[in-house]
């Protein structure tokens, strides 16, 4: 069992940022392909990216390419979520997850493992 809290959302403005963390426990993540995904209100939760073992490999979904960035630190056992440039439509739970994919996955049904999310509001 992986347990995942995450953690870093709040309230921001327009083209602010925030950097959201996943903690780890249970067991190391370094076995885990991770990914962040995302759902709003009366929306169906979506990918926003996904990192490889290693941490070379990264995938972002097209809405925030270029503003958001993934990133891992096994030693922590940690992953994170850089969002910069943020828009009022990336308001959302936004949900940390692990898979047994060693590249990740772009699919819900890829993780095993979910966090309790945490809420980003940006205002206009």
């Amino acid at each position: 069992q992986v347990q995942l809290v995450e953690s870093g959302g709040g309230l921001v403005q327009a083209g602010g940022s925030l950097r959201l963390s996943c903690a780890a426990s249970g067991r190391t993540i370094s076995n885990y392909g991770m990914g962040w995904f995302r759902q709003a209100p009366g929306k169906e939760r979506e990918f926003v990216a996904t990192i490889n073992l290693s941490g070379r490999n990264t995938i972002h979904a097209d809405s925030v390419k270029g503003r958001f960035a993934i990133s891992r630190d096994n030693t922590r056992n940690t992953v994170y979520l850089q969002m910069n440039s943020l828009k009022p439509e990336d308001t959302a739970v936004y949900y940390c997850a692990a898979s047994a994919q060693y590249g990740g996955s772009v699919s819900l049904r890829g993780y095993a493992y979910w966090g309790q999310g945490t809420q980003v509001t940006v205002s206009s």
